[in-house]
């Protein structure tokens, strides 16, 4: 299948996009500069990798999400809150609908480019936190997608049956090197450690059982269950 894919230069879309070269024709990529903190730390990454493998790159600029919506992820929003996802307070670095909007502009995208479906990286770890990362949500976008298009364009997720962990293994598997992506909401020189979506990548990489390459400013104790590492 010819598909684009949404290529933000994180550690979940990287391992996607590596994926997606094996099992599909990859014709595009784009990623979104939505006015978020990190997206100069992630996108470069992105490019990185699309070019390495010379497939064609865009970045679509979505400035207007940064001058009128309400996140803390965003510039022109307060201070990232530490601490894990779980936690309330990550609630302030929910950027309104964004996947929709992005999904929108990535579909009449890959119908110009006669593509026939759009990989995304959401993943059965995503956060009840995000509206548009639940599968309600998914679902309902999906047939949107393909009703709104001549090429009944689909929507993929290949991780919809994964976590975080099983994602990073995936993307050991594919020799990835993963001090090649971003994920740090603070888009600081180096990832700070204590954000949620550092959290998350230091707590991937132990509970799969593999060596992080990621700098940190700070590496406190994480709360991890036994019950969730994988064999």
């Amino acid at each position: 299948m010819k598909v684009c894919v949404l290529l933000s230069g994180g550690m979940d879309s990287v391992v996607a996009f590596y994926e997606s070269l094996k099992n599909h024709d990859v014709v595009a990529c784009v990623s979104f500069d939505y006015g978020s903190k990190h997206n100069a730390r992630e996108i470069p990454f992105a490019k990185l990798h699309a070019d390495r493998n010379c497939i064609a790159h865009h970045t679509i600029s979505l400035g207007f999400m940064d001058q009128l919506f309400k996140s803390d992820l965003l510039k022109s929003g307060g201070d990232i809150p530490d601490g894990h996802y779980a936690e309330l307070t990550m609630k302030q670095t929910v950027v309104p609908f964004r996947n929709g909007i992005m999904l929108a502009i990535a579909t009449g995208y890959a119908e110009s480019i006669e593509a026939e479906g759009i990989v995304i990286a959401a993943h059965s770890g995503d956060h009840a936190i995000y509206p548009d990362c639940r599968e309600p949500f998914m679902h309902a976008m999906a047939t949107a997608m393909s009703a709104g298009t001549y090429a009944k364009i689909q929507l993929l997720r290949p991780f919809i049956d994964t976590d975080k962990a099983g994602i990073a293994k995936r993307g050991m598997n594919l020799g990835i090197d993963f001090a090649e992506t971003w994920s740090c909401y603070k888009g600081g020189e180096i990832h700070c450690g204590v954000c949620g979506t550092c959290v998350e990548r230091r707590e991937a990489f132990l509970l799969a059982g593999l060596p992080d390459p990621t700098k940190y400013e700070q590496t406190p104790e994480l709360p991890l269950l036994e019950s969730r590492k994988i064999d």
